[in-house]
């Protein structure tokens, strides 16, 4: 399998779990936060959904700031961000397809201002910062549903509340 075909798969497998998790908010909790330094939920969720968007937003690019090539996330909703998921899933399928192998070797910085977060291939970024990223805050969104005494769907496998 080319990694172009790996990664379609993966964009659309790691979007539908988040649809998942998503679909279980209601928008009551949008400001419920499960510690005072936490995020309130909604601002999760978008954080989630900006990791998805930034495989096309980001990865089209050399370079990468933080600090000023971010794009607000105008969602008021979790309906809000499953929608923003869905066309950015179709946008990133679009996106990957469009990209050459070769692509996907080329030199790719992540960056704040002056400080370097990352310098590797697009690979790596995809995996390392994109991915892994958006897979940890995806797992600390279901703990957000856990204790708020929502099943929590299954991702890679049945949940607790699945069997």
């Amino acid at each position: 399998m080319s990694y172009t075909e790996s990664l379609l798969k993966e964009n659309r497998r790691e979007s539908e779990n988040t649809l998942r998790i998503l679909n279980r908010f209601q928008d009551s909790y949008a400001t419920w936060k499960p510690h005072p330094k936490s995020m309130p939920a909604l601002d999760m969720a978008k954080h989630v959904v900006q990791l998805h968007l930034w495989l096309k937003q980001a990865i089209q690019k050399n370079e990468f700031d933080f600090l000023t090539d971010i794009k607000p996330m105008h969602a008021e909703t979790f309906e809000d961000l499953q929608n923003l998921l869905e066309r950015g899933r179709d946008d990133n399928e679009k996106f990957i397809k469009e990209s050459g192998p070769g692509f996907w070797d080329d030199s790719f910085i992540l960056r704040a201002g002056d400080h370097i977060i990352m310098n590797g291939t697009r690979k790596e970024a995809v995996r390392y910062v994109l991915f892994n990223h958006l897979i940890h805050h995806r797992g600390q969104l279901s703990v957000y549903l856990r204790m708020l005494e929502i099943p929590v769907p299954g991702i890679y496998g049945p949940s607790a509340d699945e069997q």
